[in-house]
């Protein structure tokens, strides 16, 4: 028996950073998924494999997670550790992870990854709500970030365009837009952690600034979330450059994604980085008059491919 599940990545429209301090974030999933499939192995094992590698860890093991020497693997073993124990079952466990979202780059993989190993792990004894799998993928995300607000699981389950703030928490928007982005990789290695921690010192010694900073975020995504509600594409990519502009500020962007936002906005409607930033992504908005000289122009200096908006979220096979 299989039990397979995917789940959509995501990206990041207005907000981040900003979402720590109390700004709503707008985020939506794409159209590139991660599937996982599960199944029982005769071994007391749960193998995880992907293109990354193989890893194994004994059941018997899987009281101490601290043991896992590979960080980015530990709420993998997380998921099944909690199955197996709520399902009073000894039997190992295959799980193979196949990705088409590029990784550690600010697209949610890790995020993705996490729900459909949850959806896929316990489907092998029932499947779950949308609601239980999003709850279990935030607890495994947060072995590794204890932090972890849940906002990019929750919208890789639930899919579509969604709102998150500290408050009031995942709110989806009313909108079908059938938006199209150019991601366009940096090739520039980040960590999101060390980004985080850069923008709070930033913070702490620009308080007055920041605080100006955050009112100004606020009013672009309020009216972000109007021009999406409207589909005013002209709009949206007007704010999406105010936005990267305030990334820039608070020290996140670099001269290759600077270059990137340069390139894209000359035909595209509008650009910013998306994620973390450091490094990572930046998304381009466009639309069928704009995608082919968009993307030519930005595919002479870095890899990129088109997304659109996915309104499914999580899937069983």
């Amino acid at each position: 028996m299989k039990s397979i599940a995917s789940a959509p990545g995501k990206i990041i429209l207005f907000g981040e950073h900003f979402v720590i301090y109390g700004v709503k974030a707008v985020l939506c999933s794409t159209d590139k998924r991660i599937t996982a499939t599960s199944q029982f192995v005769d071994e007391k094992i749960i193998r995880i494999r992907s293109s990354f590698g193989e890893w194994n860890m004994n059941i018997d093991s899987l009281n101490n997670l601290e043991n896992v020497q590979q960080k980015f693997m530990k709420p993998f073993f997380y998921i099944a550790k909690k199955t197996l124990m709520e399902n009073s079952i000894k039997q190992g466990i295959e799980i193979v992870i196949e990705s088409e979202i590029p990784p550690g780059v600010g697209l949610g993989s890790s995020s993705a990854a996490c729900v459909a190993v949850a959806a896929s792990v316990n489907g092998l004894f029932h499947k779950l709500s949308k609601d239980e799998v999003v709850k279990l993928a935030i607890q495994a995300e947060r072995t590794i970030f204890e932090q972890n607000s849940g906002a990019d699981a929750s919208v890789s389950t639930f899919g579509g365009l969604v709102s998150y703030d500290l408050k009031e928490g995942f709110q989806p928007i009313p909108s079908r837009n059938d938006l199209s982005f150019i991601i366009s990789n940096s090739a520039q290695v980040h960590n999101t952690q060390d980004v985080v921690k850069q923008v709070r010192k930033f913070k702490e010694k620009n308080e007055d600034l920041f605080n100006k900073l955050c009112n100004e975020e606020t009013d672009i995504v309020n009216n972000a979330i109007t021009s999406l509600k409207e589909n005013n594409l002209n709009k949206l990519g007007s704010l999406m450059l105010k936005n990267h502009e305030l990334l820039r500020q608070i020290g996140v962007s670099t001269e290759k994604i600077d270059l990137l936002v340069h390139e894209a906005r000359k035909t595209a409607h509008g650009a910013k980085i998306t994620g973390a930033g450091g490094g990572g992504c930046i998304i381009a908005l466009v639309d069928n008059s704009n995608t082919k000289d968009t993307l030519d122009n930005l595919r002479k200096i870095s890899d990129c491919f088109i997304t659109k908006i996915d309104y499914s979220g999580l899937q069983y096979a």
